[in-house]
């Protein structure tokens, strides 16, 4: 089981020859380092080392293979790394100027990685002009018999290097149900956390913000907490929770989803869960709220706790996790 982006894998790059009892180099697409960074098989049997050899694109037999239809592999281990850039040597060149001075032509530089120097001392930039890759001038005139040393450094390329880019993560390279970002909300109650005579729903304090990164994805909120109701007034009556997004009620029609309720008859205390989970599709990148909402039904003179029990208002924890899913 994993999460994320689904595992890839590819075959070793292979390169198949005909041999015909008589040929003993073939021409391969690619260059390996060395014997060892290729696997040579013939009629499916695969051949030691020391039977064969290659330079740059050519593999050489020590004996012409037996006729067959694609009946020589070679499998590549490994290919040559190219075109990374990297500084690769410098060249140091001295000059004797004459009187009155001023120009001077090393071999090609690369602008940006020459350093100059007169007598001994380093030039700063400011002192000279090196900017064609051919000359570089001084702003002062030299005496008869003043050295004048460039030193440039050669900027070589190595191809099929990993660029230095950062990865960007986008709905298309992710399967469905990965899980791109969890947030929670978890609270240990140590008093009484929030309690309500209104039938209509009140905001808990409970809740979590989450910025889906895309707007596609769903969210997955989950609430774990304790409600109880007190029917004081000696009739029968309810309590609910419910989820919001931002300002909007997602119980719904889909009760059975997000809407956790308990019912008790009058001169009654009871217990009950307020867990919830519901799967969210809000269609937007923008912070998104989900809090949970509590009332009681029937008379209002009866009071609902949510998170806590009646007389017992320590001792445990609720949270709110928001998921955002593929």
């Amino acid at each position: 089981m994993y999460i994320g982006n689904p595992v890839y894998q590819v075959a070793f790059l292979t390169d198949t020859f005909s041999g015909n009892n008589s040929t003993t180099a073939f021409t391969m697409s690619v260059a390996p380092a060395n014997t060892a960074s290729v696997l040579v098989a013939v009629g499916g049997v695969l051949q030691d080392p020391s039977t064969y050899s290659v330079s740059g694109t050519t593999l050489t037999f020590s004996a012409a293979p037996p006729t067959g239809t694609g009946n020589i592999s070679a499998r590549y281990l490994g290919i040559p790394a190219s075109n990374v850039t990297t500084t690769a040597y410098r060249t140091v060149t001295n000059f004797t100027a004459t009187a009155g001075q001023t120009s001077f032509t090393p071999p090609s530089y690369t602008s940006g990685f020459i350093n100059v120097y007169r007598n001994g001392v380093y030039l700063p930039t400011v002192d000279y002009t090196a900017t064609n890759g051919t000359t570089v001038v001084l702003n002062n005139a030299c005496t008869s018999g003043d050295t004048v040393t460039v030193e440039s450094f050669l900027v070589s390329s190595v191809l099929n290097a990993i660029p230095n880019t950062a990865y960007s993560i986008s709905s298309a390279n992710m399967p469905v149900g990965s899980v791109i970002q969890v947030v929670q909300n978890a609270i240990n109650i140590t008093s009484n956390y929030f309690t309500t005579s209104n039938s209509t729903p009140t905001a808990t304090g409970l809740s979590v913000s989450i910025t889906p990164q895309f707007s596609t994805s769903r969210i997955l909120v989950q609430v774990a907490a304790n409600m109880s109701v007190i029917a004081s007034s000696g009739t029968a009556t309810g309590a609910y929770a419910t989820i919001y997004r931002n300002s909007t009620n997602l119980a719904g029609s889909q009760t059975d989803a997000c809407l956790a309720d308990i019912f008790i008859n009058a001169n009654q205390v009871i217990a009950g869960s307020a867990n919830m989970i519901f799967l969210d599709s809000p269609a937007t990148t923008s912070s998104t709220t989900y809090q949970v909402y509590c009332g009681v039904s029937g008379t209002s003179s009866n009071t609902m706790a949510f998170g806590t029990l009646p007389g017992y208002p320590a001792g445990s924890t609720i949270s709110i996790i928001a998921q955002e899913i593929r």
